[in-house]
């Protein structure tokens, strides 16, 4: 470990040197568009994924690092000494959410205004990659050469589903510990579960006289507070009524409703604002909004009609799933459930919205779905699941979270902040003995999957420090303290 707080400065002020460089490398990663995409030949994830993950391998070679690549899948950067005394892993991964709306600034353009650089991926997670990379490298540089190898673990599909961990996975041992560089100050020490699922109802032909709906669709990704939603409509009856109450209840309510003339159809768009699906209070859900002006509406079938009434009833703005039958999910660890009502979508005969809820440590998706099938069953709706991951929770006297708090302590000063259990999702629960340490600071504005996303420089430079002095203390001393 970092004996001396000498040594420390001495190791930062390193890190400190390499600033131009740090915000050169991270500027070419968050330009590479990186979000999921069709499969190619040799890039799973799709072409703008593939680009960033090469240009951080490249990065490796560059400084004298050894990498692998594991079929395109994912790969690893790696530090240090043999396997045969340990391996650390740094568990990262460069896919991004898609960008959304609501920028100021080109999300793909790595803009350095200020000090700050703004850009998707900035925070979530290419910046506190490359922060933990630089922390190799000021060690290295320093002649500091931890007992333990440190692998740094290069994730591609974090955001949509984590396949490519497990391909790797089946190829490569798992670190005997790592810390994940995806989430909060001073460490997350417990992580709720993650389900996501579709709720769908069969629409069937038009069987009653009304308004004609042609198409709906809303929202990116189920992890995102949708900014957008939109649907078609089709009347033989001409519009003026229904661009009437659009402006009624924009003005009734706030939100933004356009209407547009499309030919003989009606288009109706509705604005909200996107954010982290574990956080939509920090969101406006633009399908809710969307689904609450289409309650004022009559449409020629039963099945949208009744779709409608059950999102606007049990769904509609409630974040906690209360209205659903969730209202007792809930623990004194992690607080209520989280309901995220992320992508709306319809065909010609079904119409679903597509759900990530985050539910406490105490509970499991099957609550969830106990939870909710009497509502369900009462509109006849049917539930797709897509995605489970189990809750993570290390209480906070374990040993791998008291030296991790330390960590953070002694390069802070911060003793205040205590350890966090969150709604969101990181790699820590793809592996044993991992802990998500970082990379934001309390009391900074968490904007990760938000319009804007940007992150400090000298924060970048103060994250690679504290990498830096974790990996010296977990990777340079005995296993002991990293055991559960």
């Amino acid at each position: 470990m970092i004996k001396q707080r000498e040594d420390f400065a001495r190791i930062t002020g390193k890190i400190e040197s390499f600033r131009e460089d740090m915000v050169r490398d991270l500027a070419d990663l968050v330009r590479c568009r990186s979000v999921l995409s069709e499969a190619e030949d040799g890039a799973p994830f799709g072409r703008g994924v593939a680009e960033a993950y090469h240009r951080m391998l490249k990065i490796g070679e560059r400084e004298g690092f050894d990498v692998f690549d594991c079929d395109g899948y994912g790969g690893h950067i790696d530090f240090g000494g043999p396997e045969k005394n340990g391996v650390m892993g740094i568990l990262c991964h460069l896919d991004v959410v898609a960008e959304g709306g609501g920028w100021n600034h080109d999300p793909f353009g790595a803009c350095v205004e200020d000090g700050v650089m703004y850009g998707r991926g900035t925070l979530d997670d290419k910046g506190p990659a490359i922060a933990a990379f630089y922390a190799m490298k000021a060690l290295k540089e320093c002649g500091i050469v931890p007992e333990k190898k440190v692998r740094m673990v290069l994730g591609l599909d974090e955001e949509t589903g984590s396949i490519g961990m497990e391909h790797y996975l089946q190829k490569v041992n798992m670190p005997d510990f790592a810390i994940v560089p995806d989430s909060d100050f001073p460490l997350v020490n417990g992580e709720m579960g993650i389900l996501t699922f579709d709720l769908v109802r069969r629409t069937g032909k038009a069987d009653r006289g009304g308004i004609s709906l042609k198409r709906l669709n809303g929202g990116n990704a189920p992890n995102m507070v949708p900014d957008s939603a939109c649907a078609v409509i089709m009347s033989e009856n001409g519009y003026d009524e229904v661009k009437e109450a659009a402006v009624r209840f924009s003005e009734r309510t706030g939100y933004s409703v356009i209407t547009k003339g499309r030919g003989r159809r009606l288009e109706i768009l509705c604005r909200g604002k996107s954010a982290h699906g574990a956080m939509p209070q920090k969101g406006v859900n633009a399908v809710s909004i969307l689904m609450g002006f289409l309650g004022e509406l009559d449409f020629d079938s039963s099945g949208i009609n009744d779709f409608i009434r059950f999102y606007n009833r049990h769904i509609g703005f409630d974040l906690s799933g209360e209205k659903i039958g969730c209202g007792h999910l809930r623990d004194e660890i992690s607080g209520r459930l989280i309901w995220n009502t992320g992508m709306l979508s319809m065909d010609s005969e079904s119409v679903s919205v597509t759900v990530n809820v985050r539910c406490p440590v105490s509970c499991c998706d099957e609550d969830v779905y106990a939870a909710i099938r009497p509502v369900l069953e009462e509109y006849e709706i049917g539930i797709v699941k897509r995605m489970y991951k189990e809750p993570l929770y290390y209480p906070e006297e374990s040993r791998i979270v008291q030296t991790l708090l330390a960590v953070y302590r002694d390069c802070t000063g911060d003793t205040k902040s205590r350890p966090l259990v969150i709604g969101g999702g990181t790699y820590a629960r793809e592996m044993k003995n991992a802990v998500a340490f970082g990379a934001l600071y309390p009391g900074d504005p968490d904007i990760m999957h938000e319009p804007e996303e940007c992150v400090r420089i000298d924060r970048l430079i103060q994250t690679a420090g504290i990498y830096a002095d974790a990996i010296c203390r977990l990777a340079g001393t005995s296993g002991e303290e990293t055991e559960r």
